[in-house]
């Protein structure tokens, strides 16, 4: 199986909506409008390709100097454990210099996947969680 990445490549809004069907991860995707301006806004997006179906994708957002918030890293459950989403992590840190951290917020369900592919965890970290 031949796994292809690009970068900042033009994505629908269907084909990212089904990514995160397909992943389980929980965007909101009965709001179509949001997950096209969520992609619009991010300055750093690598996607994952099987043949020309779209299967995974790494949404960020960064300075390209000091940080890089990774927002989105989605797998169709069919691909996972293949390593297409440690390649996706790596792509990123490839576009990042060394003086970039790569920073995430984790769902319960993947925090034990994260430190297996080079991720610490954070003493401290705050948020203020969206209303909606």
């Amino acid at each position: 199986m031949i796994i292809t990445y690009q970068k900042n490549c033009s994505l629908t809004t269907d084909d990212i909506i089904r990514v995160f069907r397909a992943s389980s991860i929980k965007r909101p995707i009965d709001d179509p409008d949001r997950i096209t301006t969520m992609f619009a806004h991010a300055n750093l997006v690598i996607s994952a390709w099987h043949d020309a179906r779209l299967i995974g994708i790494a949404r960020a957002l960064t300075d390209y100097s000091y940080c890089c918030y990774l927002s989105d890293l989605a797998v169709d459950k069919d691909y996972q454990h293949h390593g297409v989403g440690s390649e996706l992590i790596a792509h990123v840190r490839r576009n990042l210099s060394d003086h970039v951290s790569l920073i995430l917020v984790s769902a319960p369900s993947a925090a034990e996947y994260y430190p297996k592919v080079g991720f610490s965890p954070l003493e401290y970290g705050f948020i203020i969680k969206r209303l909606a």
